[in-house]
C-alpha cells in the first residue's frame, strides 16, 4: 500500500541541507495553570507548521529577498491551477462509490463486499485489518463478505480513513518527508476527531471525519516540492513566506480532494477553510472543520511540550460556533488524546 502512494514523493533523496531543530520563541518552563493564556489564530498556526517543518521560530514578517525568489518559483509550480494534479495518485476506483455507500442506512453487506472484490488493494486492507487482534474470533474469517460483516459499516469507514488516506501525509522521501508526515497524520487524526465532535447532529459524522482527515494533504504534498525546491540559504522562514506557502497548499488540498471525488459537502468545507481569512464560512462542516483545525494545532503543540498543555482556544476565530462547544471540544481531544501528551498526572 505504502509504495502505491510513494508515487508522488519517489526521486532521489535531495542534497543535504542544514537540519533545523524547533527551537521556537515561549519559556521553557511552563506557567502555573492560571497563568495561561490563549495565543492568537495567526500564532497557533505559525507555530504548529513550524514544528510540522522542524523549524525555529521567526518574528521576521516582511519577506526577504530569498524567500520573494522561492515564492515565485513556487507560484511558477503550484499556484493557481498550475500544479499538474493528475501527477497524485488516484484513489481506488472504487472508492468514491464505495463512500456513497457506507453513507446509506440500507448498504448492504453482499454489495459492499462485491465492490470491494474489484480492488486486490482494498480487498488486502480489509483481510489484514479484520485478522488483527482487535478483530479475531473464534473462527476464521472465511470471505471477503465475512470480514465486511465483522468490520462494519464504521469499521470500513475507518479503515477506509486510515489504511487509503494515511499513506499520503506518512509518505516518506527527503530530508523533511518522515518527520513532517508523521506529525501531519498526528493532526490529522486529532483534527477528524474534533470536526466530528463538533459537527454532532448537524450533518453526516463521516463527512466530518473525511474533511478533517484531508485537510492538509496539500501541506503533505508542499512539503515535498520544498524539499526539492528550497536552496539551502533560504535558510527559517518569515511569518509572511509561511502564511503564503500555507495558502498554496490549502488551495492544492482542495484540488485533491476535487480530484479524488470526495463528497460535495466536504469539498465545500475545505474551499470555505481555503478563503476564511476574507470570507467566513457559512456551512456547519465548514465552520466545525476551521475550529477543530485550530484545536488540533493546540494539541499537538502542547503534545510536544511546545505550548502549556492547558492553553485554551483563540478568543478571535475565524469559525462561528459557540465558546463553550469549542471548550468542550477541546476538553474531548484532551480525554481522546491524553496518553499522548507525557503529562503527568
Amino acid at each position: 500500500m505504502g509504495q502505491f502512494w510513494k508515487r508522488l514523493f519517489a526521486r532521489e533523496a535531495p542534497p543535504e541541507r542544514p537540519r533545523f531543530s524547533v527551537v521556537l520563541p515561549w519559556p521553557e518552563e511552563a506557567p502555573p495553570a492560571e497563568a495561561v493564556k490563549a495565543l492568537s489564530s495567526a500564532d497557533v498556526q505559525d507555530w504548529f507548521y513550524r514544528l510540522v517543518l522542524g523549524m525555529p521560530g521567526s518574528e521576521v514578517v516582511e519577506l526577504r529577498p530569498p524567500e520573494q525568489v522561492m515564492l515565485k518559483r513556487l507560484d511558477e509550480l503550484c499556484g493557481g491551477d498550475r500544479f499538474d494534479i493528475t501527477s497524485l495518485p488516484r484513489l481506488p476506483e472504487v472508492l468514491p462509490q464505495l463512500l456513497r455507500m457506507l453513507k446509506s442506512d440500507s448498504a448492504d453487506g453482499t454489495k459492499i463486499a462485491k465492490l470491494i472484490g474489484r480492488d486486490p488493494v482494498l480487498v488486502g486492507e480489509v483481510m489484514r485489518v479484520t485478522q488483527s487482534a482487535h478483530y479475531r474470533t473464534a473462527k476464521p474469517i472465511s470471505s471477503l463478505q465475512h470480514a465486511v460483516v465483522l468490520l462494519g459499516q464504521d469499521g470500513l469507514r475507518q479503515m477506509v480513513t486510515h489504511h487509503v488516506m494515511k499513506p499520503i501525509l506518512q509518505a516518506s522521501a527527503g530530508m523533511l518527508g518522515h518527520a513532517a508526515g508523521q506529525r501531519l497524520w498526528d493532526h490529522a487524526e486529532r483534527c477528524a476527531h474534533a470536526s466530528m465532535y463538533l459537527a454532532k447532529g448537524h450533518g453526516d459524522p463521516f463527512e466530518a471525519y473525511l474533511a478533517g482527515v484531508v485537510c492538509n494533504a496539500g501541506v503533505g504534498a508542499m512539503v515535498r516540492v520544498l524539499d526539492q525546491e528550497a536552496p539551502p540559504t533560504l535558510g527559517v522562514f518569515s511569518r509572511t513566506f509561511l502564511m503564503h506557502y500555507l495558502s498554496m497548499a490549502n488551495h492544492l488540498s482542495l484540488r485533491a480532494a476535487r480530484h479524488w471525488e470526495l463528497p460535495p459537502n466536504v469539498i465545500e468545507a475545505l474551499r470555505e477553510r481555503l478563503e476564511a481569512r476574507s470570507k467566513l464560512p457559512v456551512t456547519e462542516l465548514g465552520n466545525a472543520l476551521l475550529a477543530a483545525d485550530h484545536l488540533a494545532m493546540i494539541q499537538m503543540l502542547a503534545e510536544n511540550h511546545v505550548i502549556d498543555r492547558g492553553t485554551p482556544p483563540a478568543p478571535q476565530r475565524a469559525d462561528r460556533l459557540p465558546d463553550v462547544l469549542v471548550d468542550r471540544a477541546q476538553q474531548e481531544l484532551r480525554r481522546v488524546f491524553r496518553q499522548n501528551e507525557g503529562y503527568a498526572g
